[in-house]
């Protein structure tokens, strides 16, 4: 799949997102899927103009799963960019945390679905260009590494 410049690309074609890998303590993760749409992704959501990433993630988590996490123990990743999977012609640019959580989550908001994978396995579902190209193999590379 190829990615589309982020130079030949105006800023509104951007939809700046805080996103998170949430590890369980099966180190499966979590990945939600909005209402009316096909494709699982990463729990998050876009970042207001006051808002620092870390604190946007924390209160979508709370939004749309009921999740409280402490900001604090949010590990940052980096940035990733990927073909919006739900918005044609944008392009997602998120800013990925990793979270390990041990608590149960209900799909709130607008998610309609959330789902835990093995992100060492082929998962029978349709995953966000960002999830499936990007961040879960980032995630099996880090298996991979202290393994």
């Amino acid at each position: 799949m190829s990615f589309s410049s982020d130079a030949s690309l105006s800023e509104s074609a951007f939809i700046h997102i805080a996103a998170a890998l949430l590890i369980g303590s099966d180190g499966r993760t979590l990945l939600v899927r909005k209402r009316g749409t096909q494709a699982f992704m990463q729990p998050g959501g876009k970042i207001e103009a006051h808002e620092l990433p870390v604190h946007a993630l924390a209160r979508e988590l709370e939004e749309e799963l009921g999740l409280e996490i402490d900001p604090a123990q949010a590990v940052f990743l980096g940035q990733f960019s990927a073909p919006a999977a739900n918005e044609p012609g944008h392009v997602v640019r998120a800013e990925i945390f990793l979270l390990k959580i041990d608590a149960d989550v209900s799909p709130a908001a607008e998610i309609e679905e959330v789902i835990w994978i093995d992100p060492a396995t082929d998962v029978d579902v349709t995953l966000a260009p960002l999830t499936r190209e990007l961040i879960l193999p980032f995630y099996r590379a880090s298996l991979t590494a202290i393994a």
